[in-house]
C-alpha cells in the first residue's frame, strides 16, 4: 500500500500538475482517489474462494420454443414434453364429481286426515282418524328401526322436541335474513324456497305457544344411487299459536298482523344423511294439504296520483269549451 502511494506522488510530480486548490471541482476528486484508495463492493478482490456462491447466484432455466406447434408433434413427442412438463395427460371421457347432500322431494309424502286440529278425539271423526294413523304406523316404525341403525339415540319423543327447536331456530334466521347460518338449518332444496322474495321486505315472527305437544306421524327412509347411500324423512306435526306480520320496503304492511295471533297446523318434514357420518337434521319441506284453506292474499300498494282522473277530466272539458267560443266569434268577424 505505501509503495502504491509513493508510486501515484510521484507520477504527480512527473507531470506537474498544479495543487489541488487551483483544480476545478472533479479533478479535485480525482486527486484524492488517487492519493488515497477507497474500497468499493464493485472493487473488491477477486478471491477463489467465493467462486462456488458466486456460481450459485444464477439458475440455468430451460426457455420452451414458443413457436412449436401441437399439431407439428407426433405423439411420442408431446408424450416426452408433457412428462418434461410434469402434465398429466388428458382423459377420453369427462368427470365431475357431485356430492348429494340431500333429496329432491319427498318420498312417499304423508297425507293429513281432513279436519285435523278440529276434531276431537272423543268424537267420531276423531275416533276414526286415530285408528287410520295406528293402522299405517307399520311403515313408520321400520324406517324408524332402520334409523336407529345409524343413530342408536333417536326417539319419536324426543326428536320432536328437536324438530320444533329447529323450526323455531330456522324462522328466526330468516327473519334476520341470515344466509349462511340457514344454509345450516334448512336442506339445499327448501333454502331458495324460503329465500324467495324476501329481498325487501322486514319479516317479524313470533312463536307464542303449542297448543299440542309436536309429534312424529311420519318417517320413511330411502337410498340414492345407491344401497349404501341412505337418506331419512321425518315429517312432525306441529299444531301451535304465531304471530307473523310483513312489511314492504317502504315500512307499509302486506300481511299479517303483529298483535294479533293465529292457530296455525303444520306438517313439517326433516330430512337427515344416515350414511354421513356428521349428517344432521335440516328443514326440508312443509306439506300442505288440498284440504286447508288458502292463504289471505297480501295488500298490493298503488301509486296515488296528486290529483284524481275525474278531476283531471273535467278541468280539461273547461279549457276546450272557450276555445271552441273563441274560433266560432273568430268566423264569424270574418264573414
Amino acid at each position: 500500500m505505501a509503495s502504491f502511494v509513493a508510486a501515484s506522488r510521484a507520477a504527480i510530480k512527473f507531470l506537474q500538475l498544479p495543487s489541488a486548490g487551483f483544480l476545478a471541482p472533479c479533478l479535485q476528486n480525482a486527486t484524492v482517489i488517487n492519493q488515497q484508495q477507497v474500497r468499493h463492493r464493485r472493487t473488491k478482490h477477486w478471491d477463489p474462494k467465493w467462486k462456488r456462491l458466486r456460481k450459485a447466484k444464477f439458475v440455468k432455466i430451460d426457455i420452451p420454443n414458443l413457436n412449436e406447434r401441437p399439431e407439428d408433434l407426433s405423439q411420442e413427442e408431446m408424450k416426452t414434453r408433457m412428462k418434461e412438463r410434469g402434465i398429466m395427460p388428458p382423459r377420453p371421457w369427462l368427470e365431475r364429481p357431485f356430492h348429494i347432500s340431500c333429496t329432491g322431494g319427498v318420498f312417499e309424502p304423508y297425507i293429513p286426515p281432513e279436519g285435523d286440529g278440529r276434531m276431537s278425539a272423543i268424537s267420531r271423526e276423531g275416533a276414526k282418524q286415530k285408528i287410520e294413523q295406528l293402522e299405517k304406523k307399520t311403515k313408520s316404525m321400520m324406517a324408524i328401526r332402520k334409523i336407529r341403525n345409524y343413530d342408536e339415540d333417536f326417539e319419536p319423543p324426543e326428536f320432536a322436541t328437536l324438530a320444533q327447536d329447529i323450526y323455531i331456530e330456522a324462522h328466526k334466521t330468516l327473519c334476520e335474513k341470515n344466509k349462511y347460518k340457514l344454509r345450516e338449518i334448512v336442506t339445499e332444496r327448501a333454502y331458495p324456497e324460503l329465500m324467495h322474495n324476501v329481498a325487501d321486505k322486514t319479516i317479524r315472527w313470533q312463536f307464542l305457544k303449542s297448543l299440542e305437544p309436536p309429534r312424529v306421524v311420519h318417517a320413511r327412509c330411502t337410498d340414492v344411487i345407491t344401497k349404501e347411500n341412505i337418506f331419512a324423512q321425518v315429517t312432525v306435526r306441529f299444531h301451535s299459536q304465531q304471530t307473523l306480520a310483513i312489511y314492504d320496503r317502504f315500512g307499509r304492511l302486506m300481511h299479517g298482523s303483529e298483535t294479533v295471533a293465529k292457530d296455525c297446523l303444520e306438517y313439517v318434514v326433516f330430512e337427515k344423511h344416515l350414511a354421513n357420518e356428521y349428517g344432521v337434521w335440516r328443514l326440508h319441506e312443509k306439506i300442505i294439504p288440498d284440504w286447508m284453506p288458502p292463504k289471505a292474499p297480501a295488500f298490493i300498494t298503488y301509486r296515488v296520483d296528486d290529483e284524481p282522473p275525474v278531476a283531471a277530466a273535467e278541468t280539461e272539458s273547461k279549457e276546450v269549451v272557450p276555445a271552441e267560443g273563441a274560433a266560432k266569434a273568430e268566423t264569424v268577424a270574418t264573414a
